[in-house]
């Protein structure tokens, strides 16, 4: 069992060093009075006050995203327990409300947070109406994720770091948020120029070894990829909080 045990820890220490051996390019310098902005525009459909919530729908819940079909599988890796405080950073349309409403049991919390005013709208409706008083919905802002500090066990990034326009600011306010030892699990897409699809290349802006670099330089410690069953186009990082 020892013996297991060491050389799973032994694979674990080989993939840190493989993702971080070479140095990320750096991160747009702080000018002036804040971060600069390193994707203008990226969510700028979302704060649209008209935003269609029947076609995002389709969309993030829709049987084309393996994100959708590996939503249980996902759910499971997070390692969720009664009780504890989860935030769903980028939360949509609510595609993991009540999977982690569930997972945390209603002693729990979850915060479902999202920068657009529509989603959060909506979201405050889902939970409503499912009856799930362990929810909390949180208006994020641009550089914060609008969460109090040392608030969370667990932080769920899907789909959505490649989303951040200031990421140093914006990683900086979920470091505050998550308690000493908590977690934080990360799901983007694989970015491999001449592997990845147009849309990935043209979309996302780093690929894994980028992403992994930028959060460890918020604080964060790599623990170990895991493999869920159904992600092709998708990894899982889950990192830990010193």
């Amino acid at each position: 069992m020892q013996s297991r045990s060491l050389r799973r820890r032994s694979r674990e220490l080989l993939l840190a060093t493989f993702l971080l051996a070479l140095p990320a390019p750096p991160l747009p310098a702080i000018a002036g009075d804040g971060e600069a902005n390193i994707r203008p525009g990226v969510n700028e459909k979302y704060l649209a006050p008209d935003l269609d919530i029947d076609h995002w729908k389709e969309i993030f819940e829709g049987e084309s995203r393996e994100i959708f079909r590996s939503r249980r599988e996902i759910v499971g890796a997070l390692g969720l327990e009664p009780g504890m405080r989860v935030a769903d950073i980028g939360a949509g349309t609510g595609l993991f409300l009540e999977p982690l409403a569930k997972a945390v049991g209603p002693e729990g919390r979850v915060y479902a947070v999202d920068i657009s005013p529509v989603f959060v709208e909506h979201l405050k409706r889902r939970a409503a109406r499912a009856g799930l008083s362990q929810v909390a919905v949180v208006q994020s802002r641009e550089r914060s994720a609008g969460l109090p500090e040392a608030s969370v066990d667990l932080i769920f990034l899907c789909d959505v770091y490649h989303h951040f326009e200031y990421p140093r600011s914006t990683m900086a306010s979920l470091e505050r948020a998550l308690r000493p030892g908590g977690w934080l699990v990360v799901i983007d897409f694989e970015r491999i120029p001449g592997e990845s699809r147009d849309w990935i290349l043209d979309h996302v802006r780093a690929g894994k070894r980028e992403v992994t670099a930028e959060i460890a330089a918020a604080g964060f410690l790599l623990e170990d990829e895991v493999k869920v069953e159904g992600l092709r186009e998708n990894y899982l990082l889950r990192l830990r909080k010193p």
